[in-house]
């Protein structure tokens, strides 16, 4: 066997991005749980394999499938703009053992005023950690700014799952079994934007098809984070709509009357099935590495584009997870 050559695209997924298909096939890979259980040795050792290559050296004996499952060991670790190592709870590869044990939790105990602020108050936090984890760009945000977005979040969430819950007291159990999917769904709108503020004050980098970066755009920002927020309103839809249904059902027959215990680990794992779907076609419903066109873009960023390189007429960002 010879050495493997060096143009093999490891900037962009292995799968073609331009269509649905594709884009599912990658997020599968990325939020995959098992990614959770590779050493720190076995994420450094795939960094490597993945910057050498792009440097232009081969590790002998290295295959191509070696230097695909290498670059997506990295992407699941560290961030794309900074290359910073990802916190272990903050990686597109915990989204399903974290959410569905917190979303499971959230509709098991959703009764009483205490469990739905405890449990909402570690949903925000998980997703607080998760959204600056997968934000797009390399610009710092401070310790404040992550502060102010986190109480805002979090209050925002609370206050949605309380006034909905004191609205639904004399509707049908069933629809109360909804109120934590509208407190998450505000939250998310509430959450996103405020976690990746900074995109929102200095913009986000953009770049030509090449990869050439052209300067920051706030526009492309706004579209980004619309994506995700959208993204993560739908993989919610599933988790939090499908079981209580399931839910509500079986509580009325006999068998979980009788063993009320096994209601709480139940609803942990219908969730988890149907995250296991959610997550990676929720994240592919946008490409990771959207466009817009030069026509939308700020007036100052357009002029400096076209005076540049007038015949660019669509630019590139990452859009975040």
């Amino acid at each position: 066997m010879g050495e493997l050559p060096l143009d093999i695209n490891i900037q962009e997924p292995r799968w073609d991005q331009s269509t649905f298909l594709g884009r599912a096939r990658h997020f599968f890979t990325v939020t995959d749980p098992r990614n959770l259980l590779l050493s720190g040795a076995q994420l450094e050792a795939s960094r490597n394999i993945v910057q050498n290559y792009r440097a232009g050296v081969v590790t002998p004996g290295l295959t191509e499938d070696q230097l695909w499952r290498a670059k997506y060991v990295y992407d699941s670790a560290f961030h794309p703009d900074t290359g910073e190592k990802v916190v272990l709870i903050g990686r597109m590869s915990a989204q399903v053992p974290m959410n569905m044990t917190i979303t499971g939790c959230m509709l098991t105990f959703y009764r009483k005023t205490p469990t739905v602020v405890f449990w909402q108050w570690v949903n925000q936090s998980f997703n607080a950690v998760v959204n600056y984890s997968n934000r797009s760009g390399d610009a710092p945000i401070t310790v404040r700014q992550l502060g102010t977005a986190y109480v805002s979040a979090t209050t925002g969430a609370v206050a949605t799952a309380l006034g909905l819950k004191s609205l639904t007291k004399h509707l049908p159990p069933l629809v109360s079994r909804f109120v934590p999917f509208a407190a998450v769904a505000a939250a998310n709108c509430i959450n996103i934007p405020l976690m990746r503020q900074r995109e929102l004050q200095v913009g986000i980098p953009v770049t030509d098809e090449a990869g050439q970066r052209l300067g920051h755009s706030v526009a492309a920002a706004k579209r980004g984070i619309f994506q995700v927020v959208v993204s993560r309103i739908c993989m919610a839809i599933p988790a939090m709509a499908i079981p209580p249904v399931i839910m509500d059902a079986l509580e009325k027959k006999d068998f979980l009357k009788r063993r009320p215990w096994l209601g709480a680990p139940l609803q942990v794992g219908l969730v988890g099935f149907c995250l296991v779907f959610a997550t990676p076609l929720c994240c592919a419903l946008f490409p990771q590495r959207s466009s817009i066109h030069v026509s939308r873009l700020e007036p100052e960023l357009r002029a400096q584009i076209r005076e540049q390189n007038p015949s660019i007429e669509v630019v590139y960002y990452n859009k975040g997870l």
